[in-house]
């Protein structure tokens, strides 16, 4: 039983040939795995064995079905990481230059055209 989608490239496009990006992301996460102790050393070089000698994606499928998943997008660049555990209040951030010089900017604009506003009814 595979733990890959049917959408999943090694699934769906299995005759596809192997270029050397995709072959260095595999290569990566089978050796984050050892590092993490996720695989054993016989494991480790027999992976790594079959990803350099692989030709096409389905070649690939059995190593990247035993390693962990990765996530299928990047955290947003305007997500921060949480300096407190989930659940928890965390303290008020002071604003930045940007956010005061927007708000000064709309109070201002605000102004002239309330001037405006009054020259032209007078």
């Amino acid at each position: 039983m595979s733990n890959l989608p049917i959408s999943s490239k090694y699934v769906s496009t299995p005759g596809k040939p192997v270029d050397e990006r995709e072959r260095e992301s595999v290569v990566a996460r089978v050796n984050a795995a050892f590092e993490a102790g996720q695989l054993d050393d016989l494991d480790y070089r027999r992976y790594l064995d079959i990803a350099f000698r692989a030709r096409t994606l389905g070649e690939l499928r059995p190593v990247v079905e035993r390693l962990p998943a990765v996530a299928p997008h990047a955290t947003p660049g305007n997500i921060e990481p949480a300096s407190v555990r989930p659940g928890e209040l965390s303290e008020a951030r002071q604003p930045g230059g940007r956010t005061i010089a927007l708000l000064g900017g709309v109070v201002v604009a605000a102004i002239v055209l309330l001037v405006l506003l009054l020259a032209v009814l007078l």
